[in-house]
């Protein structure tokens, strides 16, 4: 029964949701809520707000290509203390600094513990702790992705005038430290074996093998998927990363636009459970083509119409997109090429993800400098996603097929 699945694995399945609820502090959407008070006291333009965070997100997928690899030598309880100890010094530091230069080094940190180690960690330890049930297990850890994108953006936004923007930070810090770091450490004080693999042999990839990532970046595979592991992160984060531009051109408040993100993160929960039981029935590379495109309509939204309304919906395609997203890659690269180098692997994965979401704030910050109308620009991304969906369904076709030994799982 799928209940006694959850049932059983509560403990191990939570340490997912929780790591992926605490990378909410280093994701756009909640970094993004303070955009209008950091260029205020830091004197940034859009441009050079949107260069900041470019350069400092670059920063961080450069860092996690080498760090990665730890999720793979390192126990899951003591890696996620020790990331969640740098990650509440940054919150600290956002709290004191006054230095637009090392505004870079704390947000190249909070891009790093929070979008890049804590959220790799989470869903590493999803892709080796299970395998029958690995796509299931990956969305259940994305809740914690929804409910940080559900809670903390409105919580963020209303005590932002009352403590202040820097105080937050603060608070941030210490629920980190005094909140969750204890949490996770009595939820993962041990590993977890999948049940239909031995751990010496683990899980292996679509051809009976473990892939190194070495092998696996001169596959053509991997480079005919990059291109939408990068456009979902470029046009995700940018509608978070520019909801505060969004909302002075629409003359739409901060606190009301944040009330539209329980609905995003309501379509990540509702699609991402559904995707995640027709992937491991299926396999996640039948979702591929469909994974852009809500993603592309939502994007349509923005600009056209005055109404809040339009926001709304655009929040929700873009949650059934991510929904999808969530149930579709963690699963498909350990489906692929094995779980023996999955942390590597993924981290790949990653970086280019963390690469999407470092050009898109810095080339449609740039392009607002230059008088680019956003609506305009959101008209290419969708476009771009179209094209990405088109090339997918020809990427399915040949694929390696699912062995029997691995469907029968």
């Amino acid at each position: 029964m799928i209940s006694r699945f959850y049932l059983d694995n509560a403990r191990w399945l939570g340490v997912g949701a929780v790591l992926t609820f605490c990378s909410s502090f280093g994701q756009t959407y909640f970094i993004s809520i303070f955009a209008d008070r950091i260029m205020e006291e830091y004197r940034l333009t859009d441009g050079e707000w949107g260069g900041i965070y470019t350069i400092a997100t670059l920063s961080s997928a450069a860092v996690l290509l080498w760090a990665g690899k730890f999720a793979d030598e390192i126990r899951v309880g003591r890696l996620a203390m020790m990331i969640l100890a740098a990650f509440c010094c940054v919150a600290i530091g956002m709290n004191l600094n006054n230095s637009p230069w090392l505004l870079v080094v704390l947000i190249f940190g909070l891009r790093f513990c929070g979008q890049g180690m804590i959220s790799h960690l989470g869903i590493t330890a999803m892709a080796r702790w299970f395998r029958a049930h690995r796509a299931r297990a990956v969305a259940i850890a994305g809740l914690g992705y929804s409910l940080g994108e559900a809670m903390l953006p409105r919580l963020a936004a209303m005590a932002e005038p009352i403590i202040g923007w820097r105080s937050v930070w603060l608070v941030v810090a210490v629920v980190l430290i005094a909140g969750f770091a204890p949490l996770i450490a009595w939820m993962a004080r041990d590993e977890r074996e999948p049940k239909s693999a031995t751990p010496a042999e683990q899980s292996p990839g679509r051809d009976g093998t473990h892939w190194t990532r070495a092998r696996m970046v001169k596959g053509w595979l991997f480079w005919a998927l990059i291109p939408a592991v990068i456009a979902h992160s470029f046009i995700g984060t940018v509608i978070f990363f520019q909801a505060v531009h969004i909302g002075q051109i629409m003359d739409w408040s901060k606190v009301d636009m944040t009330t539209a993100y329980p609905a995003y993160a309501v379509a990540t929960v509702i699609v991402s459970l559904i995707a995640g039981h027709f992937a491991d029935k299926f396999g996640p590379d039948r979702l591929l083509p469909f994974m852009l495109l809500p993603l592309g309509a939502g994007m349509a939204m923005v600009g056209p119409f005055p109404g809040i309304w339009s926001w709304w919906v655009a929040l929700t395609l873009t949650g059934v997109s991510t929904g999808i997203s969530h149930a579709v890659w963690g699963a498909f690269w350990a489906e692929m090429y094995g779980t023996r180098h999955i942390g590597g692997i993924k981290a790949v994965a990653s970086a280019f993800m963390v690469v999407g979401s470092a050009i898109g704030p810095g080339i449609t910050g740039l392009a607002i400098d230059l008088g680019v109308n956003f609506a305009g620009q959101a008209l290419w991304m969708t476009a771009a996603t179209v094209v990405i969906a088109l090339a997918h369904f020809w990427v399915v076709t040949h694929l390696p097929p699912r062995s029997a030994e691995y469907a029968a799982l």
